[in-house]
């Protein structure tokens, strides 16, 4: 190459670089500085990618704090373990666990729910899925009446698709938005509509808003799960984006789903500080729900807690990516206020426990039941009408659909024995049940997409074709 010649993309190329996001600013530097053959290539040495990272041969060691009590779980922990084999040959991952409502959730390699991965130095979007900061929030109302709590909490939240519109948003912290705009993974458009709309809603799927008392106490509680709606799902997207270029350059034989964002690069650092926001938004978006029923009600609350069990918590240089695992270490949660919370089902309490960190569980518990089978397996287990279904497996409890439509996917029968999964967590020494919520009622999404707009269209376009011909 001739000095003064404007090099090219295609000539970095040829000269052995893989094409990346500095290609641009280096063509820029060189060619307004004229550089020599000479001097090019000494300044582009610093783009050179090192060798790339393999799997590991010997793959770090996980804990297994799950046993299967039938044939349909042996299925189950089998390919749990399976998974997470695959997994832990991940370059990055040092450490893991599994809890005892472990759940497959995608092909080998995938980290299963109930599933806690430790990383060196990196973080791994997929590990944390869609729905960052899934989490579970409880307030005490004191002597209130739990169907007085149900149905002011029935008029405050908001399930299915989408947001709320401009006339029943709740007000946005200046404070807040702020952060986000200062944030490159957050600051677009979409995200921060988002964050607007989504505010004090719940989506659907397992998410549930639960009133019960508790058994100690006899107070009336209202917990609620969600995460972090659209504004968590962005992030998601983006991340994964950005772990797929460095997964490209640095280990091209990593599954995707365990690409990585090395936390010592810049784009490490945002991404990190992207979920503390998404942390502080999903936390509000609890706290907005839980304190417009107390407005109704006209009640002071008498105590507030809650936690993650579905998130990126950092010790050092490590990183624990906790797939659906609540973390009991009170080192993993800054805000930390109180006990933890376990939910089973709707027909079960929502366990309240504490708990120490051992060499097996990692500073985990379980988060939940999980479930054996797919909600497509389940479904076509049932024999009956969805109401003669209903109406079994809500004996006792003031169960509710926000969209008026039975989801069955969503009963009691859908997720593991409640009971196994307590005694799995006293025999694995996964946290010790100090209280518990005995229910009185729930709120879920149902089937909202049953009678959605888009199919109710599609529905009568078929009807008015079939009177036109």
């Amino acid at each position: 190459m001739e000095n003064k010649t404007k090099i090219t993309g295609k000539e970095l190329i040829e000269m052995g670089f893989k094409s990346g996001k500095w290609f641009p600013e280096a063509m820029e530097y060189i060619n307004s500085n004229e550089l020599s053959e000479k001097e090019t290539l000494e300044y582009l040495e610093q783009f050179r990618s090192g060798p790339e990272i393999p799997l590991l041969e010997n793959p770090a060691s996980f804990n297994i704090n799950i046993k299967a009590e039938n044939e349909l779980e042996e299925d189950n922990v089998h390919k749990v373990i399976t998974s997470m084999e695959v997994l832990m040959k991940t370059p990055t991952i040092v450490d893991g666990s599994i809890m005892p409502d472990a759940c497959p959730t995608g092909p080998a390699g995938t980290i299963p729910v109930g599933g806690v991965v430790v990383a060196k130095n990196a973080i791994h979007p997929g590990m944390h899925s869609a729905d960052i900061c899934c989490s579970v929030m409880l307030t005490d109302f004191g002597k209130a009446d739990p169907k007085e709590v149900l149905d002011a909490a029935h008029s405050s939240t908001h399930f299915g698709s989408g947001g709320r519109d401009r006339n029943t948003q709740f007000r946005f912290p200046m404070d807040l938005l702020a952060e986000i705009e200062a944030n490159p993974f957050l600051n677009t458009q979409k995200c921060i509509s988002a964050a607007r709309s989504h505010l004090g809603t719940q989506g659907d799927g397992n998410h549930f808003l639960f009133i019960g008392t508790s058994k100690k106490t006899g107070n009336t509680m209202m917990v609620t799960h969600h995460g972090s709606r659209g504004f968590g799902a962005n992030l998601y997207s983006r991340g994964m984006q950005v772990a797929e270029q460095f997964r490209k350059e640095l280990s091209p034989q990593t599954l995707k789903q365990n690409a990585w964002i090395p936390f010592d690069s810049e784009e490490g650092e945002n991404y990190w500080e992207a979920l503390q926001i998404i942390r502080k938004w999903t936390k509000l978006n609890h706290e907005v729900l839980h304190d417009a029923t107390l407005d109704k009600l006209g009640i002071e609350k008498e105590n507030r807690y809650w936690n993650e069990h579905n998130f990126v918590f950092k010790e050092g240089d490590l990183f624990y990516h906790a797939k659906g695992a609540t973390p009991l270490d009170a080192k993993f949660m800054p805000d930390i206020t109180g006990p933890r919370l376990i939910p089973l089902n709707m027909s079960e309490p929502v366990l309240i426990v504490e708990g120490k960190t051992t060499k097996s569980n990692l500073g985990f518990a379980p988060h939940g039941a999980g479930r054996n089978v797919s909600r497509t397996q389940h479904r076509k287990s049932k024999t009956g009408t969805f109401e003669e279904i209903f109406k079994e497996e809500t004996k006792g409890i003031d169960a509710r659909f926000f969209s008026n439509e039975i989801d069955i996917t969503e009963l009691p029968s859908a997720y593991k024995n409640a009971e196994s999964v307590r005694n799995q967590m006293e025999e694995f020494g996964l946290g010790e049940v100090i209280d518990e919520v005995v229910p009185y009622g729930c709120i879920m999404a149902g089937d909202w997409q049953k009678n959605a707009p888009w199919k109710n269209k599609r529905r009568q376009r078929k009807n008015e074709n079939k009177r036109n011909k």
